[in-house]
């Protein structure tokens, strides 16, 4: 039994052993993986760290300049700064047109977070938008990042949007145009678009002079591009120059409100009035009806927004026969004391030409006192047709009177080559021209300044340097002596008549020409006349399209709005009466 056991206790030890050999070399192979791994861990860490000190010393030293450059690009930015619009004021300093600052807000539609429907509806109800709107926007294109919400908004308004601080909601400082004037000078001043760049009138055509030029600044933005802070101002923004006008604004508020309320009066289809300063050609007032008001336009038809004083033509009728007597006078083709047989009806060829009366015989002021156009066709027959075609170019017929106002009609004058003897007949009493209330009173100067024919001007000036000669002294003074008689009893303009000053003028009665001819119910009325008439200072002319209240004829519809803002303008500029005799009458007018 102890030797069984003995030797079952070898083989046991013997088993043992054998065991133990065979786990050695399994031990010794785990350790030595364990150690390569661990080296290539190490050296995978000294390599990445070996490249996060190359890329940290590349980006901090070799490409320092590339990064602040791009960081200055998604944090810097140049935004531009917009130029005050220069104003527009009249010759007194008046404004009549201004700008003042106002906000403009859009949305980045990516940027408006869920959870700020209270606050935009209540930027909507601030800014008078409809429930929801600023949703529609967003909906609109999914993709865009501008979209503007309101624009030109007050101040008060834009802090008040401000306020509610929704993420997305951006401001931009603008200008919006206003007119002072409102409808009294529409037509004139003109006005601007949304954006503030010249639609009409002066606006548009002195648009270079008046937009200035933009500035610019260096700004830092939030992640959201929201302006946190101003940088740098890079470029000064150079203000728009102001416009000075050669308008009074007295006077054409004076000139606006008789032309109104003759226009409501007679229910015309449209009304025209200039007035013009005799000595320089400055025009102190240009006014239209209909008008509009420029600050709170709506959608108003185009030809609302036309100056028709200085765009629109009409044939002038007998306000053109004083100059085809001074044209004769000064050539020699009649003499001051001549007379003429006119006995209502003048034969040309086939053609015959009409008075409203038989005048019997008329002396050169009968001629004019009466508007005998038998009488001015014998005047304008005895002169060669190139030399009275000339007459009537002089006066700058046919020709753009060169006021700087855009669109300004030029009119037409029929060319004397071609020309019949009827045709010339008809062209001394106003028929066969065309030509704006604006050439009228231009052509008027040349009687009211003694011969000398001034350009017109829309800008205050001191003197005019294009003046010409087109009458003798003597000539114009005659004429003009003449047309006093015109408003005198027994004249075509008694109702012309200038409480305190003496005047002189001439009525034009004109047929309308529509597609098969002269209309025989549509009529220009209109008035053409000076005051003082010893020394003139002003012109006026009144141009009423289709009166149809009963009453067409010039010296009816027309010759009051001439009287009235005659004598009110001539009193603003404190011209002294030069008549006695209807002072009683200024004197009653005063204390009423």
């Amino acid at each position: 039994m102890i030797h069984f056991q003995g030797k079952n206790k070898a083989r046991k030890l013997g088993n043992n052993f054998s065991g133990q050999s065979h786990r050695f070399p399994a031990d010794h192979d785990t350790s030595a993986i364990h150690d390569s791994r661990r080296k290539i861990v190490v050296v995978f860490i000294m390599a990445c760290m070996a490249t996060l000190v190359g890329r940290a010393f590349d980006l901090q030293v070799l490409n320092k300049q590339f990064l602040k450059d791009q960081g200055d690009v998604r944090h810097v930015s140049d935004v531009k700064v917009e130029a005050y619009r220069g104003m527009i004021k009249d010759r007194n300093g008046a404004p009549l047109a201004i700008s003042t600052p106002v906000e403009s807000i859009w949305m980045n539609p990516q940027q408006i977070k869920p959870g700020k429907e209270s606050e935009i509806r209540q930027m909507e109800k601030l800014l008078n938008l409809s429930k929801g709107k600023t949703g529609e926007l967003i909906k609109a294109d999914v993709h865009r990042q501008f979209a503007y919400i309101a624009r030109q908004v007050s101040p008060v308004i834009a802090d008040q949007v401000k306020a509610l601080k929704i993420a997305g909601i951006y401001f931009e400082r603008e200008f919006k145009r206003f007119y002072p004037a409102g409808e009294v000078s529409a037509h004139l001043v003109g006005f601007t678009n949304i954006d503030d760049i010249g639609q009409a009138g002066l606006e548009s055509g002195y648009e270079k002079l008046l937009k200035g030029i933009p500035g610019s600044k260096r700004v830092i933005r939030d992640g959201q591009r929201r302006i946190i802070a101003d940088v740098e101002n890079i470029k000064e923004p150079i203000a728009g120059r102001n416009l000075e006008l050669s308008i009074d604004q007295r006077i054409q508020y004076l000139a606006y409100r008789e032309l109104q309320l003759a226009f409501n009066l007679h229910k015309a289809k449209s009304a025209a009035l200039v007035v013009l300063d005799a000595k320089s050609g400055e025009i102190l007032a240009a006014v239209n009806q209909p008008s509009f008001n420029p600050n709170t336009r709506k959608s108003l038809k185009e030809s609302r927004y036309r100056n028709r004083s200085i765009t629109d033509v009409f044939e002038p009728g007998s306000t053109i026969k004083p100059f085809v007597v001074a044209a004769a006078l000064d050539g020699g083709y009649i003499k001051p004391d001549d007379l003429f047989e006119t006995h209502g009806v003048y034969p040309i060829g086939s053609h015959v030409v009409r008075d409203v009366h038989d005048y019997g015989t008329l002396d050169l002021t009968g001629v004019l006192k009466k508007s005998s156009n038998v009488a001015v066709s014998q005047i304008a027959l005895s002169m060669p047709p190139e030399y009275f075609w000339n007459a009537y170019h002089r006066l700058g017929f046919g020709v753009a009177t060169g006021s700087g106002f855009p669109g300004e009609a030029s009119g037409s004058l029929l060319d004397y080559q071609h020309r019949s003897d009827f045709e010339t007949a008809t062209l001394s009493f106003g028929y066969g021209v065309s030509a704006s209330a604006l050439q009228l009173a231009r052509a008027y100067t040349a009687l009211a300044d003694n011969g000398i024919l001034h350009s017109v001007s829309l800008l205050r000036r001191d003197e005019d340097v294009d003046a010409q000669r087109v009458f003798s002294v003597k000539t114009a003074k005659r004429v003009r002596a003449m047309m006093e008689t015109v408003l005198m009893k027994g004249g075509t303009a008694y109702e012309a008549r200038v409480d305190g000053y003496s005047a002189a003028g001439k009525t034009g009665t004109v047929k309308k020409a529509g597609t098969g001819g002269y209309v025989e119910k549509n009529y220009f009325s209109v008035f053409a006349g000076m005051a003082p008439a010893k020394n003139p200072r002003l012109i006026v002319v009144v141009m009423v399209d289709e009166p149809s209240a009963g009453q067409y004829y010039g010296g009816i519809v027309s010759a009051p709005v001439f009287s009235k803002v005659m004598e009110g303008a001539l009193r603003v500029l404190e011209v002294a009466p030069d008549q006695q005799d209807n002072m009683p009458i200024l004197l009653t007018r005063q204390e009423s």
